[in-house]
């Protein structure tokens, strides 16, 4: 089962670098050129020159930077072998709600093939972002961010080690980035790093965020097995592991917006919807999220649909249709509200194959319900489809019977901060 690792971590030297909060920076794949700027702008150590470098050649600047870095002791690896606590503090509905709080651990997990059933995704990925990895991988030999997994443990054992071990000490880090407040813990303790160890032993991980970033890491071993130079650390990869059933896991849901969809009829859309679901009219955004919130609570497989015009709730009238329309998968995959939108309303109704929803055409995505709504409303999409968020327990059942779910079927918030550690693979 899941084999992992302490290792010596890549750190920024605080004496030389700056801050470390002028240092780190959200995941990449979320960042605008604007943003990017303006990390820069406030240290320009930032990891965001590593982690999405630009320019005419930005896989080889990243590689000069990371060895410039090193040399100047900007960057310096750690003495001894460590496993790290990651702490993220924050509000459960960004600008309200209760104050969350989720402990992991940050170490080093050996790769394994999806079809040893150790690692497990469940989320399709893209051919595009996975290249652009490759080629980072190849140019610096290193992982700059954590990939998000998620462990059971019905006994919360680990947890309980990780409380133990943080309660001991100060965190080596502590800072806010205004919406979540990251701590950071080093343990170097031998015998806590193999009671971890044996812990996780006899246990499946559960890919949460990061999936591109996995196969990538698939990729890049067995490219050097097969023709690159030996790399001591490409068996392993870097990963933040969380405990799937503790209280600080916040799943958000990714919002479906339909555009540039020709003769587009809301009307025959809202015919077509009457056949399986209920249909109810709203008064606007404030009242859609609460239905929403209120359908969810009661376990329905529910959306809401605005063309511009009218907002409307949607409930399914009967979830045994799908088992109709989709025998070859399992019950878990069939009781998704993705499958349900996907393949009752984009696909029938509206036309919008899985090749049209992979290459984004007449689909986009977004994590806030006010920009799908202004989208809309600028006629920049035709309508859209609010969701509520995936369960975790249907992560871990959908995985857990190897199939992947469509993409952007999860938004685990908060993102992991990238920079506070670094995984060298030119090290054991």
């Amino acid at each position: 089962m899941a084999d992992i690792r302490a290792f010596k971590a890549l750190r920024y030297d605080l004496g030389k670098a700056g801050k470390i909060e002028e240092l780190t920076c959200p995941p990449y794949d979320i960042i605008s050129n604007a943003q990017r700027e303006g990390f820069i702008s406030r240290n320009s150590h930032n990891v965001i020159r590593l982690e999405l470098p630009k320019g005419e050649d930005p896989y080889g600047q990243a590689g000069q930077t990371l060895a410039q870095w090193r040399e100047e002791g900007i960057l310096k690896t750690d003495m001894d072998p460590g496993m790290y606590i990651y702490e993220q503090e924050f509000l459960s509905k960004m600008d309200k709600g209760e104050t969350k709080v989720l402990r992991g651990l940050i170490c080093r997990v050996r790769l394994e093939d999806f079809a040893a059933g150790v690692v497990l995704p469940h989320e399709e990925t893209l051919s595009k972002a996975k290249e652009d990895r490759f080629q980072l991988m190849q140019a610096t030999h290193c992982n700059f961010s954590q990939i998000y997994s998620l462990y059971q443990d019905e006994g919360h054992v680990t947890r309980k080690r990780l409380d133990n071990l943080a309660a001991g000490s100060a965190p080596r880090y502590e800072f806010s980035d205004g919406l979540v407040t990251h701590r950071l813990w080093v343990v170097n303790d031998l015998a806590a790093i193999e009671a971890i160890q044996e812990d996780f032993a006899g246990r499946k991980l559960y890919i949460a965020d990061g999936h591109h970033r996995y196969e990538t890491a698939l990729n890049y071993r067995n490219h050097l097995r097969e023709q690159g130079p030996w790399c001591p650390g490409a068996d392993y990869v870097m990963m933040m592991l969380a405990d799937m059933a503790d209280p600080g896991l916040v799943v958000f849901p990714t919002h479906r917006l339909v555009r540039e969809l020709q003769h587009f009829d809301s009307q025959a859309l809202l015919n077509g919807c009457k056949e399986w679901f209920e249909v109810s009219d709203l008064g606007g955004l404030e009242e859609a999220q609460a239905a929403l919130d209120g359908e969810y609570a009661q376990g329905k497989h529910a959306f809401v649909c605005y063309d511009g015009t009218c907002w409307r709730l949607l409930v399914l009238h009967d979830a045994s249709i799908l088992k109709k329309l989709l025998p070859e998968v399992s019950a878990d995959y069939r009781q998704l509200d993705v499958t349900i939108l996907h393949t009752l309303i984009l696909e029938r109704l509206l036309g919008i194959d899985k090749e049209n929803m992979a290459n984004q055409v007449n689909l986009t995505y977004t994590r806030s319900a006010q920009e799908a709504a202004a989208s809309v409303d600028a006629g920049k999409s035709c309508c859209c489809f609010l969701l509520n968020p995936t369960r975790v327990s249907e992560i871990g059942a959908v995985a857990a019977n190897g199939e992947k779910m469509p993409q952007k079927s999860t938004y685990f918030y908060p993102k992991l901060i990238t920079g506070l550690v670094m995984n060298d693979l030119t090290q054991l």
